[in-house]
This record gives C-alpha cells, structure tokens and sequence, in this order.
C-alpha cells in the first residue's frame, strides 16, 4: 500500500517554492533592510550631536544626556541585528545559487554588509554607516534584479537625507 501511494505521489505535478518562513507564502522584500540601516546611521548621528549645555551639566542634565545616551544606542543595536536578520533571510531563504551564480559580487556584498553592521553598532563611525547603508541598497538592486524589475533609488524621505531602492 505505501509502494503504490509513494507511485502516484510522484506522478502529480511538483513545484518549487521559496518562503521565509515555514510556511511558503513567497513574500520577500529588502526593504525592511534599507530601513534598518538608515536608522542605525540616524542613531549614529544623534549619538554624534549629542551635546551638555556647558562643560559641566547639573546632575539633571547628565541623567538625560545618559538616558538619550542609552535610548539612542539601544534603537542602534537593535536595528544592526535586524540588518543582520532581514540579510539572512534573504541569503538562506530567497537567494540561491543561480542568483550568486549571475551576480558573483552578491555574496562578498552579504559579508560586507553583516560585517559593516557589527562596526556600526561597535563604534559612532558615521563613514561606516553610510558604507553598509550603501552595501545594503546594491543588495536591493541585485533582489530586484533576480525578480526581473527594475531598481531604481529614490529619496527616502528620512532624516538622514539618504536614498532607498525600490523598482519600477
């Protein structure tokens, strides 16, 4: 009885599908990415305008300083891991090796991104920031590209007066 049910199984049609989750609903999509990255360079640069009134602030004063202080690294660190976590979905659940195969930069470009987004949540290195935010859209323009559409960068709209990919 399994011999004849493990037959007719492999007479059906069968097709491929990809998901991010367990359950293959195929929805992918780089742009939770952009935007973290975005607010890790936005955090990096309130960390860097962070400032006391004069060079002696009252105790009130450093404890708001030390709380933004705290907020602002917290917001950081969260956003570098969800880099990290929105590109590993991408690089374990949606590209495969016909995609590494035609863009032979991607992989090297995965690697830098991760590695930028451990330095940015280590340092206030604003040149770092711009690099993997950098990194992470020439990944969107690659996701784009293997969906066969268009990327194209536009204005984020954010204060860090940056782009974004999306497609046409």
């Amino acid at each position: 009885m399994k011999k004849i049910f493990f037959y007719i199984l492999n007479l059906l049609p069968t097709q491929d599908v990809f998901a991010h989750c367990d359950i293959p609903c195929g929805i992918y999509d780089p742009h939770n990415a952009q935007m973290a990255a975005h607010t890790v360079l936005r955090m990096t640069q309130m960390l860097n305008d962070l400032k006391s009134s004069k060079d002696e602030p009252d105790f009130e004063e450093r404890k708001k300083i030390i709380s933004q202080l705290s907020r602002l690294t917290h917001v950081k660190e969260k956003h570098g891991e969800l880099i990290e976590e929105e590109l590993g979905t991408l690089e374990n659940d949606y590209f495969k090796g016909e995609h590494f195969r035609s863009f032979p930069k991607l992989k090297g470009l995965m690697e830098k991104a991760v590695s930028l987004s451990i330095k940015t949540r280590q340092t206030i290195d604003i040149s770092s920031c711009e690099e993997m935010t950098e990194t992470v859209m020439e990944i969107a323009e690659i996701f784009y590209k293997t969906k066969n559409l268009t990327p194209v960068r536009v204005s984020s709209g954010y204060p860090t007066e940056g782009e974004i990919v999306t497609h046409k």
